[in-house]
């Protein structure tokens, strides 16, 4: 069974999806990489951000909840994204861009933390590893500033040594301190890190949903037994066409996923244009004028990635 090849996606909620397809398209340069709905609630959107090929290692999502009241991040939660970038050069330029953009940053020499508009908070940061860059095109963003994928996550626990056996020994990361440890595989690698504190979360608009640790198909059923052997209370196997899940929530409280790398985003649609219909999996797609009807309008995609008039 191969190691874990650090984050697949990290998913969120907000209660604003066009205006959340703004920002993270037009002003953050992701692809939306598809368009498609909650398969536990086909009532509401589920958007997924990415690089330009939709692969693991990029991908942000979010499920729709319009109206939704603001989270608050707590014990159990992640309560930070991290992205990597390629120099103090890019650095530099999100600085500027986000500012012109009324986004309130902190600095430091080798990271920029800032939070989205429904609260959510990132850092970018200036890092050294030999993962291959997960870039998307922009027309206002030079390929050697943009995004590069995800560097790691930060959570809330009350006693982060209750997780460190699950993390070690059943996941394979690697500690770096108490409270640090590295999920890494042949090609990638993340970071996940734990904070304490005594206060309780509430789920709501700006939080994260949950995190996903990305496996091979042919591991997928290992890694199954490895979680349930290590003590964990995981779902079976569920399949979600554009790859296969587990779910199970570590002992801190955060919400883990393990999910395939494949079959992709492009088993539905081409490259080309991903992200710009609906895409519905299979024993949804009789339902199609129902859904679309109900869901919310969202901006021309192809305008905001060419960087044009997005509002933020």
């Amino acid at each position: 069974m191969k190691p874990l090849e650090g984050t697949h996606h990290i998913t969120c909620i907000t209660a604003d999806a066009p205006r959340n397809v703004e920002f993270y398209v037009g002003l953050m340069g992701l692809r939306l990489v598809k368009k498609s709905l909650n398969q536990d609630d086909p009532t509401i959107y589920h958007l997924f951000y990415g690089d330009e090929t939709g692969d693991p290692g990029c991908d942000l999502t979010f499920f729709e909840y319009p109206g939704a009241a603001p989270g608050r991040t707590g014990a159990g939660m992640i309560h930070l994204i991290g992205w990597r970038l390629a120099s103090t050069e890019a650095l530099s330029f999100w600085e500027k861009r986000l500012s012109d953009h009324g986004v309130e940053l902190e600095r430091t020499d080798t990271t920029l933390r800032f939070a989205d508009f429904e609260g959510l908070t990132h850092e970018l940061r200036v890092v050294d590893v030999p993962d291959e860059p997960l870039t998307a095109d922009h027309g206002e963003i030079p390929k050697e500033f943009a995004l590069q994928g995800f560097d790691g996550a930060r959570a809330y626990t009350i006693d982060p040594e209750r997780s460190a056996g699950l993390l070690t020994e059943t996941m394979g990361m690697r500690p770096i301190d108490n409270t640090t440890f590295e999920s890494r595989g042949a090609r990638r690698g993340s970071i996940w890190a734990y904070d304490v504190t005594d206060q309780r979360g509430v789920q709501g608009a700006g939080s994260v949903h949950h995190i996903a640790w990305a496996d091979y198909p042919d591991d997928h059923e290992a890694w199954h037994e490895q979680v349930v052997d290590g003590g964990m209370s995981a779902t079976p196997i569920i399949d979600r066409f554009y790859f296969k899940s587990i779910y199970y929530r570590e002992p801190s409280g955060v919400l883990f996923e393990i999910a395939t790398i494949g079959p992709g985003f492009t088993v539905d649609e081409p490259l080309e244009t991903l992200g710009e219909k609906l895409s519905l999996p299979p024993n949804y797609k009789n339902l199609r004028d129902e859904l679309e009807a109900k869901l919310t309008p969202l901006p021309d995609i192809r305008r905001l990635r060419q960087g044009t008039s997005a509002k933020f």
